[in-house]
């Protein structure tokens, strides 16, 4: 089954109105439908890549394109994740188990086993590997992009944002120009915006992440055109591997 036909099959609960319904419901006077299964809403992955979608909203609405996402927790993580990173309620759906993502075949992580650990104390060690890029590729060399910076990619803040919620006191944008100009994407940058992800899940563990037995499990990006031909996948290969062109992710709806 392709991958159209099993979204288009899919119930899950909406967190706006906290309903069962299918996931592409009232997609049908869309152009193209940009369907995210991403991993748990509390994965860095999920929350920088919802980051992004804000930033080009206008640009994705310009362009009659529907957004339908999909991550592992529940409601409450919906609405946390929601709140946090103004993704629309009415667009996200819930899936505490994942059961999506294995019908569409994504990357579940690495699965070394450990006799004796729990599935959860599973799925650290595994996770704690795929953070050492083991069985996750191109995780440590984007890690380290975010430090050292990138022309290729866009200037993240603005020079007059207040950069809040990370162990530092608020700053503004502008303080990056120190580390290398303006225009592109700085040193440091990207990191920062990532430590204040890291912060926000940290703080609100328990709600973004219910059941860390799925931590390790990656997503995946399809764009459908009105007909449902498939256009464009993406299937995450590993951590921080949610675009294939992570300076500019949304590069493929060019």
């Amino acid at each position: 089954m392709n991958p159209y036909n099993i979204l288009s099959e899919t119930k899950l609960q909406c967190v706006s109105d906290r309903t069962t319904k299918t996931l592409l419901e009232n997609c049908e006077s869309a152009a193209k439908i940009l369907v995210l299964v991403l991993p748990q809403l509390g994965d860095f992955d999920s929350l920088e890549y919802a980051w992004w979608l804000q930033r080009e909203a206008k640009n994705l609405a310009n362009q009659k394109i529907a957004i339908r996402a999909v991550g592992i927790g529940h409601l409450d993580s919906g609405n946390k994740f929601c709140a946090y990173t103004g993704f629309p309620p009415e667009n996200l759906f819930v899936d505490p188990d994942g059961e999506l993502h294995q019908k569409l075949n994504l990357y579940s992580g690495l699965k070394v086993a450990i006799p004796g650990l729990s599935p959860s104390q599973k799925a650290w060690f595994n996770l704690l590997l795929m953070c050492a890029g083991i069985g996750s590729p191109g995780t440590l060399k984007e890690v380290f992009r975010g430090y050292k910076g990138d022309k290729n990619a866009p200037q993240l803040f603005a020079d007059e944002e207040i950069i809040k919620g990370t162990p530092l006191p608020a700053f503004k944008g502008s303080f990056f120009k120190l580390a290398g100009g303006h225009g592109f994407q700085r040193p440091f940058e990207l990191a920062t915006l990532r430590l204040r992800n890291m912060v926000e899940v940290l703080k609100n563990w328990s709600t973004y992440v219910p059941d860390s037995a799925h931590i390790t499990q990656r997503g995946g990006t399809f764009l459908f055109d009105h007909q449902g031909e498939l256009l464009y996948e993406h299937r995450d290969p590993g951590i921080l591997g949610f675009a294939a062109n992570m300076s500019q992710p949304l590069s493929f709806l060019c």
